[in-house]
């Protein structure tokens, strides 16, 4: 009979019955685990170890817009040296092969580790960075500049010329201008006030001046959070001082002369702590600026030479003399003073700076002729410039205008005159060859470039003034108008004299002011004049 529940099921094997002897699986799960978090806990602290070892320093980190970067190359190396403390390394340091450091950790429950470090410091090197600051700056120092300024300053082009075919010179302009306060300085301002201390920099530093050092000064250091205060004298153009104050410096007027300022801003600076700055030739400023040297040799290859402009403030000459002499001995460097003002001629002519050579106040002159503020910067220049040559201030506004004109670039006599070294045919030596030519500042006024244009095209021919006698007849002065129009001139004022004439009677005294292509142009319509009217008179520039 079938079963109404189906087939007899199966009997269920007999789980006892021997079998191969392994482990259960939870038990073999546990050992991996415990040997995994054995073996990770090994390497963790055997990379702790490498990497306390072989900790970088802080100069090969360089900040960028996207984070800190590693800069350095596969496998070792030798120890690299800090920047922020070249200041406090002596030459006999190095001579023996050995920098000395000094490692202190602060901790906040221990106040007298900080305080034992620090005298340790300022005893050890106390002999060394104030001898340092006079001695001539290496090469090893500016490269430590480059190193450290690289992300705030502007790394400007160094281009080709239009100008080279007009001159016979392959020029390449180094255009520093383009830097965020339109002159050079910013270099040596940034790594100045990034190797003060960081008590320093809490305190504040003071500046008293309306050139562009000040103006350098007033933006980074608003930058880099450091309080800054810049006195200005009550002649200050207000533009300056606006400018100044949107840089983010606290701006005080004092005083009616550039002296009255600096004795004003040394008592605040005693009074208050702050540090106060001027721009002179010490190691760090020095540094920061011969950092131009290195960018015109890595980008313009087989230079023949580079021009720099000159003057009292010879920093930016010296320390690019210092790279470029360093990478190639063959390369010559030139300095272009005014004139005028042949501060460093005569500095270099005597052996030391010059003190009592007469100096302008005029700002189109800035720092062109400006005192010879140190023996460093002097030492240097008369070590490793070739040539030193001076320029009129005709030539330095006819530089001026080529560069508006060829470049567009609105430049300041300070950043025009190594280039009027070449409009002068100063250089002969030059033609056909290679060379870097550095306009450094374009920090010109509104007021004072409409006069330097303007002067600018009288001094190139290209506007010129004459009068002649006509009869004060109708038709005459149209007739006149008719001869320019031939000649293809631009008339741009032209005056009426008939009270004040000494001439017979019924006469006009005209006077034209007109504007020609060029020199030759002007030739061919005084030509034409004096063909017509004999008794034309031209008013020489």
């Amino acid at each position: 009979m079938v079963s109404p529940w189906g087939p007899p099921r199966a009997k269920p094997t007999d789980m006892t019955t021997p079998g191969p002897l392994l482990p259960p699986y939870g038990v073999v799960v546990g050992v991996l685990l415990h040997l995994i978090v054995y073996l990770v806990a090994v390497l963790y602290r055997d990379d702790n170890k490498i990497k306390k070892q072989d900790a970088p320093a802080l100069c090969d980190l360089h900040c960028c817009k996207d984070g800190p970067i590693r800069n350095g190359l596969i496998g070792q190396k030798p120890p690299s040296i800090n920047p922020d403390r070249l200041k406090d390394f002596g030459e006999e340091d190095y001579l023996n092969g050995d920098v000395k450091t000094w490692e202190m950790k602060i901790m906040s429950r221990n106040e007298e580790l900080f305080k034992d470090g620090l005298s340790h410091i300022t005893q050890s090197s106390s002999r060394t960075s104030l001898s340092s600051c006079n001695k001539l700056i290496r090469f090893e120092d500016i490269s430590a500049a480059a190193f450290k300024i690289q992300c705030s300053v502007q790394k400007t082009p160094c281009m080709y010329s239009r100008l080279s075919k007009q001159y016979g010179v392959d020029i390449y302009l180094k255009k520093e201008f383009l830097q965020y306060t339109g002159s050079v300085k910013e270099r040596g301002v940034i790594y100045l006030l990034t190797s003060l201390p960081q008590d320093q920099q809490r305190k504040g530093v003071i500046v008293a001046s309306d050139n562009n050092f000040s103006m350098a000064v007033a933006y980074h250091a608003s930058e880099l959070r450091i309080p800054v205060f810049v006195i200005m004298s009550t002649s200050t153009s207000p533009a300056r001082v606006k400018m100044c104050r949107e840089y983010g410096a606290m701006v005080i007027s004092y005083g009616t002369t550039a002296k009255d300022s600096q004795t004003h801003a040394r008592r605040l600076a005693q009074e208050n702590g702050y540090l106060y700055l001027e721009e002179e030739d010490s190691a760090v400023y020095l540094s920061g600026l011969g950092t131009v040297g290195l960018e015109v040799y890595e980008q313009v290859p087989k230079l023949d030479a580079v021009i720099f402009p000159a003057g009292g403030h010879c920093g930016l000459l010296a320390g690019s003399a210092a790279a470029l002499k360093h990478l190639n001995p063959h390369i010559s460097v030139i300095g272009v003073e005014s004139e005028s003002f042949p501060v460093l001629q005569q500095s270099l002519k005597a052996g030391h700076p010059i003190e009592d050579q007469a100096c302008s106040n005029h700002h189109f002159y800035g720092d062109v002729s400006g005192l010879c503020f140190g023996s460093n910067s002097l030492q240097l220049t008369g070590k490793l410039v070739d040539k030193v040559v001076a320029v009129r201030e005709e030539d330095i506004l006819i530089s001026m205008l080529r560069l508006l004109e060829y470049e567009r670039a609105t430049v300041d006599a300070e950043g025009a005159i190594g280039l009027a070294a070449v409009v002068a045919g100063k250089l002969p030596e030059l033609k056909g060859k290679r060379v870097a030519v550095v306009i450094c500042s374009g920090n010109l006024e509104l007021h004072l470039l409409q006069q330097c244009i303007a002067r600018a095209l009288t001094l190139d021919n290209r506007v010129c003034r004459f009068s002649l006698v006509l009869s004060d007849c109708p038709g005459d002065v149209s007739k006149l108008l008719e001869v320019l129009a031939r000649e293809e001139v631009r008339v741009l004022d032209i005056k009426q004299e008939r009270t004040f004439v000494t001439s017979e009677l019924f006469t006009v005294e005209v006077t034209c002011t007109v504007e020609t292509r060029d020199k030759i142009h002007t030739a061919q319509l005084r030509n034409a004049l004096l063909e017509r009217y004999p008794t034309a008179v031209w008013t020489e520039r």
